[in-house]
């Protein structure tokens, strides 16, 4: 079982906004960089935005100025406000964590929401 649960994905039109949301264990979460992930069909999986634990945040430049990644450490949850959404932002959308360098790296994944924008 997925130790990251996301949600929040759907279809909207062109333009509109989603919202998704994504908590994990609180063991995981307070030691980790979080990020979500996306993957269209045909296409390798992309790195859309992350947020470290003191909060600096990364995004695509594909997303920037559309998308918003944040983190709320009493809830163990990360979102993503995605708005002005395009057609070429559909995609599962994967919530992941990290933590430690090296060969002590460990990834975790969420199961992935679909996100679908209707041009």
């Amino acid at each position: 079982q997925a130790p990251l649960v996301e949600s929040g994905g759907g279809l909207v039109q062109t333009g509109g906004s989603l919202r998704l949301s994504c908590t994990a264990p609180r063991s995981l979460f307070s030691i980790s960089t979080m990020g979500w992930f996306r993957q269209a069909p045909g296409m390798r999986r992309e790195l859309v935005a992350s947020i470290t634990r003191n909060i600096t945040t990364t995004y695509a430049d594909s997303v920037k100025g559309r998308f918003t990644m944040s983190r709320d450490n009493a809830e163990n949850s990360v979102y993503l406000q995605m708005n002005s959404l395009k057609p070429e932002d559909t995609a599962v959308y994967y919530c992941h964590a990290t933590h430690g360098w090296g060969t002590l790296q460990r990834d975790y994944w969420g199961q992935g929401t679909q996100v679908t924008v209707s041009s």
